[in-house]
């Protein structure tokens, strides 16, 4: 299936599709819930993918019930994520295959994340990345986060590409509807969440992984 335009720019979320850490973020809030005698089920942190914090927290609180001392437990998780994250977060299946791609075939990139540029820094830094993306969309400068469009609207701009000719990369549900809200042919590679019926109506492709999407851009641009 090729896709419907060519694709200009490219606009990638962070993490679960750049960086490994929605399963850490899962197994810090396991091990703070854990510290309080209590559990918080795949399911909860599921819908908590793709959101911003704020957002988020009003997920947690409504599991856990009255009484819960959610700044408590933030720190815990903020305390047991750095633990992992010291030990060094993985980049996903063919990330640097990707970007390589991109910048041989002079296509401009961004990232439109739900993490701070705190976030993206400390992850991207270290494997080299930081500095191959032209525009970085942390939650810092969004007035109003996924799943609506500005994350992506703002990526386009800072890119000067049409958003209709910006291909956005996504392994969330909330970031999907963001990235198809915008108008950008928007491409679903899973990582914590399978695709649903609303994300292949939503999407141009579902993937494997950016293996895929690499082939994929490179078919399409091939003579």
């Amino acid at each position: 299936m090729n896709l419907p335009r060519t694709v200009k720019a490219v606009v990638f979320d962070m993490d679960g599709l750049l960086v490994d850490t929605e399963t850490l973020i899962f197994h810090a809030m396991e091990r703070a819930s854990a510290d309080i005698g209590a559990e918080i089920p795949f399911s909860v942190f599921q819908r908590m993918v793709g959101l911003q914090d704020t957002d988020s927290d009003l997920i947690v609180v409504e599991h856990f019930g009255p009484g819960f001392d959610l700044e408590a437990w933030s720190r815990a998780v903020r305390v047991y994520a750095d633990e992992e994250r010291n030990a060094g977060v993985a980049l996903k299946a063919g990330v640097l295959e990707i970007v390589d791609y991109l910048d041989r075939a002079g296509v401009p990139r961004a990232i439109a994340t739900s993490s701070s540029l705190k976030a993206i820094r400390r992850n991207l830094t270290p494997h080299g990345l930081l500095d191959r993306f032209q525009a970085l969309i942390p939650r810092d400068v969004q007035t109003q986060g996924k799943p609506h469009p500005e994350p992506f609207l703002k990526a386009a701009e800072a890119l000067g590409v049409d958003p209709a000719d910006c291909l956005a990369l996504e392994d969330s549900h909330n970031g999907v509807r963001s990235a198809s809200a915008a108008g950008m042919m928007t491409i679903m590679v899973p990582d914590m969440l399978d695709p649903t019926e609303e994300m292949r109506t939503l999407t141009v492709r579902i993937a494997r992984d950016l293996h895929e999407v690499r082939e994929l851009l490179e078919a399409q641009c091939a003579p």
